[in-house]
């Protein structure tokens, strides 16, 4: 297609992806209060007409908003982020329709299998984020002396909360990154099963570093599930490349024919005879 005709697909392909988030978030700003709830459940939070220190739960905090514009401002906040993340397969979907009609076959199976496998593990490392909050809360409120009242600013915490949503679900995409690595001929199994030693303890300290709080718990929760989400992209990449071996001849160099170049024709064409050029004497 010619450049206008991509740039109107473009438009088009952004007016449904942002409408589809504009939707989707308005219907969340119907629900904020139960969205803002669910999110602020893992903190501790104490009476706010009491003075104490503690629940029944241990330590515990006094959960406030700061500002007369803080209510209104974080509905705002929750709305457009459940928007975004509820309208994902939209927007995703319209990305990939744009990207699609100039990709091989084999690289839109690639991309598929990044789409279907990435949004589940970007999913299951936020649900595993959120289920570490109360943990990581508790063990941060501990710090707190004894002499002193500690107040929870709502937008401090969402803003925790989604640094480690985001690190969570970012950590889940290894095996995909991985996998499409060796898909395309990049690494192979074996090379990614001797780098386990280093990748182990990568993780360890990536883990221990991403975790705000200090207790190994929520280091665990983090590391474990990519450890073997690792161990699992190093089977699955082991699989293709045994499958590679078996099909290897089956096409040249192991390359797909849609991505073979055309064929040229070399045959050398015979040559006209030079013209002859009068020459004037004087």
């Amino acid at each position: 297609m010619p450049l206008g005709e991509h740039l109107r697909e473009l438009r088009n392909r952004l007016i449904k992806a942002v409408g589809a988030i504009l939707l989707v978030t308005v219907v969340a700003a119907l629900f904020y209060k139960q969205l803002i709830g669910f999110l602020i459940d893992p903190l501790p939070g104490c009476a706010p007409d009491r003075l104490a220190h503690e629940n029944d739960a241990g330590r515990c905090g006094v959960i406030s908003l700061n500002g007369l514009l803080s209510p209104f401002t974080l509905a705002l906040k929750v709305s457009i982020t459940a928007g975004i993340v509820a309208a994902s397969p939209v927007w995703l979907y319209q990305l990939w329709a744009f990207v699609a009609p100039g990709l091989h076959r084999n690289e839109k199976k690639y991309t598929l299998v990044f789409l279907g496998a990435g949004i589940p593990l970007f999913l299951s490392g936020a649900a595993v984020a959120y289920g570490s909050l109360p943990t990581t809360t508790r063990v941060l409120i501990s710090f707190t002396p004894d002499n002193a009242t500690n107040l929870l600013p709502v937008d401090d915490f969402l803003d925790l909360a989604t640094r480690m949503v985001v690190v969570f679900g970012l950590s889940f995409e290894l095996p995909v990154l991985l996998v499409l690595l060796n898909l395309g001929g990049v690494i192979s199994a074996r090379r990614m099963a001797g780098w386990w030693r280093g990748m182990l303890m990568g993780i360890a300290v990536f883990a221990a570093v991403a975790t705000p709080s200090t207790d190994p718990l929520s280091m665990l929760l983090l590391g474990a599930p990519i450890s073997l989400l690792y161990l699992a992209a190093c089977a699955i990449s082991w699989c293709n490349d045994r499958r590679r071996e078996r099909t290897d001849g089956a096409e040249p160099d192991g390359i797909p024919q849609d991505m073979e170049a055309s064929p040229m024709d070399l045959t050398p064409a015979p040559v006209d005879p030079p013209d002859s050029i009068a020459i004037s004497r004087p």
